[in-house]
């Protein structure tokens, strides 16, 4: 039983007032936001080479195509549902991918399991779609990537190298996968063996530092890829962040951006504990603390210039999941998951 399944059921148990959806498929247009014509059609039709299979870490298969596209699928979902709502509502303000964070994907190609990259692709919509609704305003939509993976998201980086309105921040091990790493708009890098001080210290310059280089052109939209793999029983990340630590890291990065009243969608991204248990309950306390904040999002309302409290708010998380399961060759990593969070209806809310 893959991490995902575990973790929908853990969802499905112990946090009944989120909503769990099945992931949407992101469509061959909606891919080409963020990828080239040529690299999607050689995953439909399974025409990639041995050497790009390589570098994914998986053999092609029609369910590694299914798989990639709910993926990416499921983070549009989240995304919308925290920016937009659904039809003729606000916002939600936080919404989730049970799994996603595929951020190794570059335009051009797959790497390091992931094909597709659902952040990238996901952004790009929201732009669109945003500009669709706000035609009258002369700026675009400015999205922030806060990406906690312990791997860098070189792809990410490099998909958004040349883009302005997308800032991408990346804090991951220095000595870890990828070796050869691309350049974010802040990058962030940590030392073998890091412990919780100094990587909560870390995180919350790095977060002063994001916000103030927006200057007076903040960002309207997140995505947080609140990977487990920082963790100290984690087999590829290399750092000692405790489980509470971690808790911690999730709640800092989701008030930051609910004081600022910038929406988020998160994607649970990597996670490989030596016993999957133990990733299985750092991402449910990141699904919990994501309700928390999806709870302290919908209580407060802006009326008339000053902070208002909703009353009677029914509470709840929509969260989409994808149902192909997939672990990555031998046991390896996987960032291509199959679920998504999103946030729901009465209360309205929507993963490496």
């Amino acid at each position: 039983m893959g991490k995902y399944r575990l973790l929908r059921e853990a969802v499905e148990a112990h946090l009944p007032a989120i909503h769990v959806l099945e992931a949407p498929s992101a469509s061959d247009g909606e891919l080409a936001l963020a990828h080239d014509p040529a690299w999607i059609s050689a995953v439909a039709e399974g025409t990639t080479s041995a050497a790009q299979q390589r570098e994914i870490g998986f053999p092609w298969s029609e369910r590694m195509v299914q798989r990639s596209r709910r993926s990416v699928g499921a983070t549009i979902a989240a995304a919308r549902a925290a920016l937009f709502g659904d039809a003729g509502e606000m916002g939600q303000g936080v919404a989730a991918n049970l799994a996603g964070g595929t951020h190794h994907a570059h335009a051009h190609k797959g790497s390091g399991y992931c094909v597709f990259n659902d952040v990238a692709v996901a952004a790009r919509l929201m732009q669109a779609e945003w500009h669709r609704r706000h035609a009258h305003r002369a700026h675009m939509l400015r999205v922030i990537v806060v990406d906690l993976d312990v791997h860098q998201g070189n792809g990410t980086a490099a998909i958004f190298r040349d883009d302005e309105s997308v800032f991408t921040l990346s804090m991951h091990g220095a000595k870890n996968f990828p070796f050869r790493k691309e350049a974010s708009d802040l990058d962030v890098e940590l030392p073998d063996g890091c412990t919780d001080a100094p990587y909560l210290e870390a995180l919350d310059q790095a977060l002063a530092s994001a916000w103030a280089r927006h200057g007076d052109a903040p960002p309207g939209l997140a995505f947080y890829l609140a990977g487990a793999d920082p963790h100290e029983d984690d087999r590829l990340g290399r750092l000692k962040i405790s489980a509470a630590g971690l808790a911690e890291r999730d709640r800092r990065v989701l008030r930051w951006l609910r004081e600022r009243r910038v929406p988020v969608a998160l994607s649970m991204a990597g996670g490989y504990g030596r016993n999957l248990a133990t990733t299985v309950a750092v991402q449910r306390r990141t699904l919990e603390e994501a309700l928390a904040s999806w709870r302290a999002w919908q209580a407060v309302q802006e009326v008339g210039g000053e902070v208002g409290v909703k009353e009677g708010l029914k509470v709840g998380l929509k969260v989409g999941v994808k149902k192909v399961e997939n672990e990555g060759a031998n046991g390896g990593r996987n960032e291509g998951g199959t679920d998504s969070v999103r946030s729901p209806n009465p209360m309205k809310e929507s993963g490496r």
